[in-house]
């Protein structure tokens, strides 16, 4: 069963239990999502502007185009999910753990990752424009095509991640913990020959 265009703004939905169900276009705005678990759920092009899912858990679910604006995001885990083209914006994102997700073409514009482990992901295509990812994990990231203008990189671990040469041309890596594979990748898109 799809659910389109629901309302559930404002609505108390916390510490359930969801499975294999689909929402498009739903409006969950300002609505108590704390504890949620969901399982092979997905949700397209909905709004979870000012959400609380602190302390949800979320497992091969979907959440595509979908829009988290000012979110509480604190202590969720996130395993095996689909965040393509969704956008966050200044959400909190502390003791957040993602693993094996996919979050290409994700916009994660000025938020604050600050020591998030982001290992292992699929961020390409992302937009991590001016982002806080200082002391960030994200060692074996895939960072193909990712915009990393102005983003705060110091002391992040991008040993073994994937990065295009224009997003090693965009990025201020000082201070930065790379492999060998990156630093040569790095002067070469700087323009240096190396022999």
């Amino acid at each position: 069963m799809i659910e389109t265009a629901e309302d559930y703004r404002e609505a108390v939905l916390s510490q359930q239990w969801w499975e294999k169900r689909s929402f498009v276009g739903c409006d969950f705005t300002e609505a108590d999502l704390r504890g949620l678990r969901t399982q092979g759920c997905t949700f397209d092009q909905c709004d979870f502007t000012k959400v609380d899912f602190e302390g949800s858990r979320h497992e091969a679910s979907a959440f595509r185009s979908c829009t988290f604006d000012r979110s509480v995001l604190a202590g969720t885990r996130w395993s095996s999910c689909s965040m393509l083209g969704s956008s966050f914006v200044d959400c909190r994102f502390q003791k957040v753990a993602f693993t094996e997700c996919d979050l290409s073409l994700v916009s994660l514009s000025r938020n604050r990752l600050s020591k998030v482990d982001l290992s292992g992901l699929r961020l390409r295509e992302a937009n991590l424009i001016e982002a806080d990812l200082t002391g960030a994990d994200l060692r074996g990231a895939d960072l193909t095509g990712a915009r990393l203008a102005g983003a705060k990189l110091e002391g992040a671990d991008l040993r073994g991640a994937r990065i295009d040469a224009n997003g090693l041309v965009q990025a201020n890596l000082s201070g930065v913990h790379v492999d060998t594979e990156t630093a040569v990748a790095y002067a070469a898109a700087h323009g240096l020959v190396i022999h």
